[in-house]
């Protein structure tokens, strides 16, 4: 039997009755989705993956904040933040009651536009053991990919969906199978006018004469909790942080880079293209022990 925790989201926007919270627990290994959802036959959804550390819920708030802005770029209604929020807690809550308290986990949300023509959207959520990520805290190879369009792709073409956490993640898989064809371990997707942008599932930080950056979110990036917290912690230690165009050069011309993302947290670049690149070991470990320890 599957350890995890599965809820369905029964009022998934607006309130639900009195006496209902809007959730429900649901057995996880029988069927729950209707193969007729839109989720399922388009892709036609949006999603967060939040990281559970010692029952706590990392940037619970921001996560749902995000869910909100993807979930109304695909036009789709609001979600009912009280809602989702209480069944990530129950959620986790009753993962831990079976399963104890120990290890990392993670909370998935599904919201989707629902089963095809009743208009009326699906949700759900599921807690479960997160992926052994130690390794790949202490380094990663990286290799940079086109992603095949401009970085102003998000204001010139907005119903491409730049910027949105959506289920339609084929891309994504198939770039970084791409890298493990290149013997590599994750990518960095550049514009195809010559500026670095993100990962397949995480953002970009580098180090560079002092100062601590990402590309600026208005090229189409996913706006990344994670690298919020990252730069937090490069505030309290005096570094100066920055969002901004970043342009292909000066990603390979570095210091030091990071992929940053909820459930890894910073994995620290050893090589980009072949190009070595020095790994802070001391820093990166603190990093990581920050990013663990957060409790909002």
């Amino acid at each position: 039997m599957t350890r995890a925790t599965l809820l369905t989201i029964t009022a998934p926007t607006g309130e639900p009755a009195p006496g209902d919270p809007g959730f429900a627990l649901a057995d996880f290994d029988a069927p729950q989705v209707r193969i007729t959802d839109l989720a399922v036959t388009r892709g036609d959804g949006v999603f967060e993956t939040i990281a559970v550390i010692d029952g706590h819920p990392q940037a619970l708030g921001p996560h749902l904040m995000r869910l909100a802005h993807s979930a109304e770029l695909l036009d789709l209604p609001v979600p009912a933040e009280h809602v989702w929020h209480e069944a990530v807690l129950a959620g986790i809550a009753d993962y831990r009651s079976r399963n104890g308290d120990g290890g990392e986990l993670f909370a998935k949300l599904i919201y989707t536009r629902g089963i095809e023509g009743t208009g009326a959207p699906s949700g759900w959520i599921f807690v479960d053991e997160g992926e052994d990520f130690s390794r790949q805290r202490l380094g990663i190879s990286v290799v940079a990919l086109d992603r095949g369009l401009r970085h102003d792709v998000a204001e010139t073409s907005p119903w491409l969906l730049a910027g949105a956490k959506s289920l339609s993640y084929a891309v994504n898989r198939a770039a970084q199978r791409e890298a493990a064809r290149r013997g590599a371990d994750d990518v960095i997707f550049v514009s195809s006018d010559g500026y670095a942008l993100e990962g397949p599932t995480s953002n970009v930080i580098l180090l560079a004469g002092g100062v601590v950056r990402t590309p600026q979110t208005d090229q189409g990036i996913l706006a990344g909790t994670t690298q919020a917290a990252v730069f937090a912690f490069f505030e309290e230690r005096g570094y100066a942080t920055e969002y901004r165009h970043i342009t292909v050069d000066e990603l390979e011309a570095a210091d030091a880079l990071w992929l940053v993302s909820s459930v890894r947290q910073a994995a620290p670049i050893t090589h980009l293209d072949g190009r070595e690149y020095p790994v802070d070991a001391e820093l990166t470990a603190e990093l990581n022990r920050y990013l663990l320890s957060r409790s909002h």
